[in-house]
């Protein structure tokens, strides 16, 4: 069931060809760093485009109770009065992060040499998610904590009273863990490094760099070398959040899969760091155009242009692609499936670990729907049934994982039967006007229980 309340089952038909333009909601990765910087710097942040899902909207009230004014204005235009760094009062309550894990390793980071105690919990989802990758390095700065078996939420933290500067090589490529080291050497004294073997989506160091603070990234022989300074007086900024690729994922593979369509996605973000879906399209033989290329807040952004593509062959997915497109594998398996031939995913264990097991969650519902899958603890394959051969007709589980059920939403609107999930709600922490938009466009998604 939804974390968030009774379930909601849904069933996507057939479509006739999408058309139109699909305006997506602003990016949560930016939308979420910008409340939290917001929270942390010293006056007024303008914030237009904040994206209006329910993980924000925790993250919102989370900077609330750590002191911060967060007014929303309406139409996405929100306002947060700052606290500087350091300045986070202790929360009357426990801090509900709901579905996030993003939202609950960032501020946990941005607490944790604060001088506060602090407890978490989210829905049954977050609950089961692993905490140490965070704790683990947190705890090097002198925070403690306290939480279930397996360092699972509900979590106690006690922030580090007197913080020491660290220097922490990132074991797996995880931007959550690296900004949470981030935000809590804002407090240290000194210079706080981190280093990453692997790059991962760089928009914390970007907007850190644009409150103010002295940060510096270097590409080394260890790998990327981040150094920040503590205990800077962060400026407030004025933020437009470019609309979020990840979201735009979904419009985009519906025309690909979608006979006869051709959709436009404007304003789309493409840091390097998160546009590894777009250009894995691209090398399948996906119509897929990147149109009117700008800058828009120190990020690049163009606008997508997705046609009907039948003659799609699967690939091998460059592994060191998967951190710039972690999140997009669920409804890259789903274009896979319309495919010619196979499309090999490796180096994506971090999938086992997301608000589901995704690996495990995406093969039940393809294989329900008649297409072959292997899987391994760090791969798996999906088998293309070709344009219009993927049978369809079953049920998926969405495993409280927004991205599961709109993947298996997209699969139903090129599928030969409908196909369906136990349960939508989720969609909403992400994504609140999917349903609505991929209406516009021409899709057909129903409640069942409505």
């Amino acid at each position: 069931m939804s974390g968030h309340g009774t379930p909601i089952p849904m069933t996507s038909r057939r479509a006739s060809p999408l058309k139109g333009e699909a305006h997506v909601p602003g990016d949560k990765s930016i939308s979420h760093r910008s409340l939290i910087l917001g929270a942390m710097a010293v006056g007024e942040t303008r914030i237009s485009g904040l994206l209006e899902g329910e993980d924000v909207l925790d993250t919102a009230k989370a900077m609330q109770a750590f002191g911060a004014e967060v007014t929303n204005h309406g139409g996405g235009e929100w306002s947060v009065f700052g606290v500087g760094v350091g300045g986070f009062a202790e929360p009357e309550n426990v801090i509900d992060c709901g579905n996030s894990g993003t939202g609950v390793r960032l501020i946990m980071g941005a607490m944790a040499t604060s001088p506060i105690t602090v407890t978490f919990t989210g829905d049954a989802s977050l609950n089961k998610r692993p905490m140490a990758r965070v704790t683990d390095p947190l705890a090097l700065f002198g925070t403690q904590s306290v939480g279930r078996e397996g360092g699972r939420l509900p979590m106690t933290i006690v922030g580090a009273a007197e913080p020491v500067p660290v220097r922490y090589e990132v074991p797996v490529p995880s931007a959550q863990v690296k900004s949470a080291v981030l935000l809590a050497g804002l407090n240290a004294p000194g210079k706080t490094v981190v280093i990453e073997r692997e790059a991962t989506r760089d928009h914390s160091e970007r907007m850190l760099a644009g409150f103010g603070a002295e940060i510096t990234t270097e590409d080394t022989d260890e790998g990327r070398v981040i150094t920040l300074t503590g205990q800077p007086e962060l400026q407030p900024q004025v933020i437009a959040v470019p609309r979020d690729p990840s979201s735009a994922a979904f419009p985009v593979c519906a025309a690909l899969v979608t006979p006869g369509s051709d959709v436009l996605v404007p304003g789309i973000g493409l840091n390097p760091t998160r546009a590894g879906l777009f250009y894995t399209l691209q090398d399948m033989g996906a119509d897929l155009t990147f149109e009117n290329p700008r800058e828009e807040g120190g990020e690049p952004v163009a606008d997508l242009r997705a046609k009907y593509s039948p003659d799609m062959t699967g690939i091998d997915v460059p592994p060191e692609r998967a951190a710039s497109m972690i999140d997009e594998y669920p409804v890259l398996s789903v274009v896979a499936s319309f495919a010619t031939g196979t499309t090999m995913m490796a180096g994506v264990k971090e999938l086992r670990v997301k608000e589901s097991d995704r690996i495990d969650a995406m093969a039940r519902g393809l294989r329900a729907n008649g297409v072959t899958v292997e899987e391994g603890a760090d791969w798996w394959s999906v088998e293309g049934c070709g344009p219009d051969g993927v049978k369809g007709g079953a049920t998926c589980g969405s495993f409280l994982d927004h991205r599961i059920a709109m993947s298996f939403m997209v699969m139903g609107m090129g599928a030969q039967a409908p196909v369906s999930v136990d349960d939508g709600g989720p969609i909403a922490t992400s994504f609140p006007i999917f349903e609505r938009l991929m209406g516009d466009l021409g899709a057909h998604i129903s409640r069942d229980n409505t």
